[in-house]
């Protein structure tokens, strides 16, 4: 039986493209793919589409791990690209070098340093294009470890004292990592005016030691996080610290945008904005979540959990993330509890267990309509998610895209489907709107 669920999005991953589109104010324009996209390099028309989304749900509770772990260690004028949806990541054409050097990378709101592997690579993933030869790049330049670059990378950094070389090292959830040196660079993106647009000295690192579970099609990962060394900051001055994405389902053949600059900004009827919170890992995209309502029903929940458990879900500013590789959305055991008890209530049917034991509720009539969650967030922000982004179809079952943790909070990306979301770090504010992707 068709119904609205069998669009929905296995989000986990997303391949970024370098296309030329019309913009009034010029800048470049990229596609972002879903990996499981008949349009993505990954794709493996072999497996279905619960093997797409346990293959999503595994990246997404792996990734959820690897950002608890982080925030658990304290320590041109208008640019456009476009996007399409894939599982756990976005992959991104750009140009690196001189002469240019086309790279496919990850591109990833929740990291900041950007990173292609590099020749020689004494310990490197599998991978399908050529490695990128900073040997061969007249613009290459290899940064000394006392440098501003290097003393930002904070943690991530370390001087390899015999040839006074800056090296970075990020690890990420699942044991993967990658470790090199940190340089400057020409980055070169597709203008949408036609003109190619080239951003001299932008900080990244070249890997020469990286494994763990990255696919063959992609390079490396280029960071859209909130800190210092991440592309969107190292461009601010161009962007003015903008920019916003539309992501649409996996099941279209059309692609959405991922914008920069004053072209990102996201006005008109429906926009709620909320601020965005600022705490001692810049990476993040903190937010503040208040309540969640079921239907109309505003829940209460406890504002204070124990302190044991970690969580960051306190009732203070800045108490959830909002990532677009994470494809679930996790919610403190209390908060979701209470949520999950009211759905039970109003969709008045016999649920079942998930047999992955992935999702905590499912049912087996898939032909329920069950009622809008709205995240109510700081500033009367109140984002309201049709079923279509918090319900998705789990072989024979339906199950609820929200999960329970005990560790950090994450709005992730099924959530946000089919919503503009413009991100103004100048100001500190996103926004969302109510968006038909497919139109963007």
């Amino acid at each position: 039986m068709a119904t609205i669920f069998n669009s929905l999005p296995l989000f986990s991953i997303f391949i970024i493209q370098l296309i030329v589109l019309s913009s009034a104010g010029g800048g470049f324009t990229v596609d972002l793919i879903h990996r499981d996209s008949p349009k993505s390099p990954f794709y493996d028309p072999s497996a279905s589409r619960t093997d797409r989304l346990t293959n999503a749900v595994r990246r997404s509770f792996t990734r959820a791990a690897s950002h608890s772990r982080k925030q658990n260690c304290l320590a041109p004028n208008n640019i456009q690209s476009e996007i399409i949806p894939a599982s756990g990541e976005y992959l991104m054409k750009i140009s690196i070098g001189t002469p240019r050097f086309q790279v496919l990378v990850i591109a990833d709101t929740g990291s900041d340093i950007t990173w292609t592997q590099c020749k020689p690579c004494k310990n490197c993933y599998k991978q399908k294009a050529p490695l990128f030869d900073p040997k061969q790049s007249s613009t290459y330049r290899a940064l000394t470890c006392t440098t501003r670059a290097c003393q930002a990378a904070g943690a991530s950094s370390s001087c390899r004292q015999d040839k006074n070389i800056c090296q970075y090292s990020e690890s990420y959830g699942d044991r993967s990592f990658s470790r090199g040196d940190l340089a400057v660079e020409t980055f070169t993106f597709a203008s949408s005016s036609g003109q190619a647009l080239s951003f001299p000295t932008k900080v990244f690192g070249c890997g020469f030691s990286n494994a763990g579970t990255f696919n063959e099609s992609a390079s490396g990962i280029i960071g859209l996080g909130g800190g210092p060394l991440s592309i969107v900051r190292q461009l601010s001055k161009v962007i003015n610290g903008k920019f916003s994405y539309c992501l649409v389902d996996l099941e279209s053949s059309s692609t959405s945008k991922i914008k920069f600059g004053e072209d990102a900004v996201v006005s008109g009827k429906g926009v709620v904005s909320t601020p965005i919170v600022k705490k001692e890992i810049d990476t993040f995209y903190y937010l503040t979540l208040e309540s969640i309502s079921v239907g109309n029903k505003r829940l209460a929940h406890k504002t204070k959990l124990p302190s044991e458990t970690g969580s960051t879900f306190k009732g203070e500013e800045g108490n959830i993330i909002i990532d677009s590789g994470t494809t679930l959305t996790f919610l403190p055991v209390d908060l979701y509890e209470t949520m999950e008890d009211e759905l039970v209530k109003a969709i008045n049917k016999k649920y079942t267990a998930d047999p992955q034991r992935f999702f905590s509720l499912c049912y087996s009539d898939t032909s329920i309509v069950p009622p809008a969650l709205t995240f109510n967030f700081k500033g009367g922000a109140k984002v309201v998610l049709p079923p279509s982004s918090t319900f998705v179809l789990n072989g024979d079952l339906l199950c609820l895209a929200m999960v329970p943790t005990n560790d950090l909070a994450i709005f992730g990306n099924l959530s946000q489907m089919n919503f503009l979301i413009g991100y103004d770090l100048e100001k500190s504010v996103l926004s969302f709107k109510p968006t038909d992707c497919l139109k963007q």
